[in-house]
């Protein structure tokens, strides 16, 4: 039977468009519509100037000697290109020397940034011209300062100095949902984003990450999100700029001011657009990776397995989407994959709950085990080798259209759920 819907999923640097059988009851779940802003620029002054529960940007400089801005890795499509140029130059004419400000890349325990990637993140040659830009490295313990440890639950807190040594510290990024911390952006920038690995590893160990309330769009008693509050009281005088864009990837909402405020103002705009109620489960969930730059790597796919999972029927399918262009993602990673091959996921499972310091990147291939204990994955990529398929532990598919047509065979079921943009978007149950 030929194909005879067709509904177009966020893939690499464009799309694929995914035919479905004359019979399927199509649901296609965005977030609503936001209205783009007709000055992009002048919203991000506009924050500066009307911050939240704080000075504005502009009076918080004076006085300061240096100034530290963090920004997101390369895997977050953060409109940096839109905001460094005018805080930079807000904070130089405050009087902070250029030489004087950092641009620190909050890479957490992803791999550095650098030369034409460097610049594709910043989105401004400007910047790099005039101010220093650097890696966060989670792994030179010599970088980082020790702030001691928590006092809800005893996580140590090591934190890069570069930051915590800066007169002036902001913290940028996006807010959108994140499968284990509820909301990225704010605190989330700054641990685990420039915290050491130890940090990082504790925030990923299974007793987090087995939590039932470290899940996407909830900071109420979510454990990750209480440590990282925690983390950057301990700091001190912290800001944020925090983003909001659109399925095209246009700033939609910005705040700036002290970073919990913002980002709980930010998070306030942004969660009943995102988070999406249905009244029903599907046998059939179709998602993305949400495209270039978040499905670049297996590893950052595993978001979309996970984000979908309240709307899949238990013993369903969930067919995703993701080219995975540049492979598995590090070799750390690969390494818990195989071992979740070889073992099998209880016992994978086992091996970890013992732990107090996850091993780097093992956290991703636990968070893989929810979507397998509910249904049958399935993944169609155009960017891993014969091994890397093997190690992905699910099942590779090779013509989408072809996988969706069985899957509502299988199950005799013609109800398809289609998530184009991945785990930008969170579809839950909910009763009328």
């Amino acid at each position: 039977m030929q194909p005879f819907k067709t509904v177009d999923i966020a893939f690499g640097r464009g799309h694929l468009t995914v035919g479905l059988p004359e019979e399927a009851e199509v649901t296609v779940i965005r977030k609503a519509s936001l209205p783009k802003l007709a000055d992009q620029d002048g919203a991000v002054r506009a924050a500066f100037a009307n911050p939240v529960d704080s000075a504005p940007l502009a009076e918080l400089a004076k006085g300061r000697g240096s100034a530290c801005i963090l920004i997101c890795d390369i895997t977050r499509p953060v409109p940096n290109r839109l905001f460094l140029r005018p805080m930079i130059q807000t904070l130089a004419e405050a009087g902070i020397p250029k030489d004087r400000i950092t641009v620190l890349v909050a890479t957490g325990l992803h791999r550095p940034n650098e030369g034409a990637e460097l610049a594709e993140l910043v989105g401004d040659p400007w910047v790099l011209e005039n101010v220093r830009v650097e890696n966060h490295f989670a792994m030179r313990d010599e970088d980082h300062a020790d702030l001691g440890r928590t006092a809800t639950r005893n996580t140590p807190v090591r934190i890069d100095r570069r930051f915590l040594d800066a007169d002036l510290r902001i913290a940028t990024g996006l807010v959108e949902p994140h499968f284990m911390a509820g909301w990225s952006g704010g605190r989330k920038v700054v641990a685990p984003g420039v915290a050491g690995h130890e940090t990082i590893r504790t925030f990923h160990s299974a007793r987090f990450m087995e939590d039932p309330l470290a899940v996407q769009c909830n900071l109420v008693g979510n454990p990750l999100h209480e440590e990282q509050l925690e983390i950057v009281r301990m700091i001190g005088e912290i800001y944020a700029l925090n983003t909001v864009i659109d399925e095209d990837r246009d700033l939609v909402h910005v705040t700036f001011g002290e970073i919990i405020a913002s980002h709980l103002a930010a998070v306030g705009f942004i969660q009943d657009v995102t988070r999406i109620r249905l009244p029903q489960r599907f046998k059939t969930v179709i998602t993305s990776s949400a495209g270039y730059p978040l499905d670049k790597t297996y590893y950052q796919t595993v978001k979309g397995m996970v984000t979908p999972l309240d709307i899949l029927e238990p013993g369903g399918t969930l067919i995703i989407a993701s080219e995975c262009s540049e492979g598995m993602g590090s070799k750390e990673f690969r390494d818990a994959q195989a071992r979740l091959v070889e073992l099998g996921p209880e016992r994978f499972l086992a091996t970890l709950t013992a732990k107090s310091l996850a091993e780097v990147d093992e956290w991703q291939t636990e968070m893989q085990l929810k979507p397998m204990r509910i249904g049958r994955v399935q993944l169609y990529t155009s960017g891993l080798d014969e091994e890397e398929r093997r190690i992905t532990a699910v099942e590779v598919i090779a013509d989408l259209d072809a996988a969706v047509a069985d899957s509502i065979r299988r199950h005799g079921d013609s109800r398809v759920a289609v998530i184009p943009e991945g785990p930008y978007v969170v579809p839950v149950v909910e009763a009328a």
